[in-house]
């Protein structure tokens, strides 16, 4: 982290990488570096980044990810300084959507005929991380936390 004059963030939101990139860690980062955050916007620790800029510690932050989706009007990544925010597209292609399509379907299908879905399908099951989830992510609330993800909670 010292010695990088671009960091790039790719990995999953779990809670152990929640708040990852905060003020300790980035103050480990060489001055005036740039920070790429495409995985998840909750890895960093959006004060953190805001103030980092505004000092100079980081020269710039680009991403296209924000916690919580959509940001509100009022957080802080819309007005620092020196950032890049583009919309997230990751699997927007033509062929990537009719995966997604075929996916669904299938799901859909399985669970309307009492059939087991495919273990690549599944994320949880009976209450319990499955399938891909199971090796995608761990135990734990990694979205909640957050006073403008509070906002949004319908009661």
């Amino acid at each position: 982290m010292r010695v990088c004059d671009v960091v790039t963030i790719n990995c999953p939101l779990h809670p152990e990488t929640e708040h990852l990139f905060d003020a300790k860690l980035i103050a480990t980062m060489k001055r005036g570096a740039y920070l790429v955050n495409t995985a998840r916007g909750k890895i960093c620790d959006r004060d953190a980044v805001a103030k980092a800029l505004e000092t100079g510690q980081l020269a710039g932050y680009a991403g296209d990810v924000w916690f919580p989706q959509p940001a509100p009007q009022d957080h802080p990544w819309r007005t620092m300084p020196h950032h890049g925010m583009t919309p997230h597209t990751s699997g927007t292609s033509l062929s990537a959507q009719a995966r997604y399509a075929a996916g669904t379907r299938e799901i859909l299908e399985c669970w309307f005929a009492s059939r087991p879905i495919r273990p690549e399908y599944l994320i949880v099951d009976k209450g319990n991380l499955a399938g891909a989830g199971a090796h995608a992510y761990s135990a734990g609330n990694a979205t909640g936390g957050s006073d403008e993800a509070a906002k949004f909670k319908k009661g």
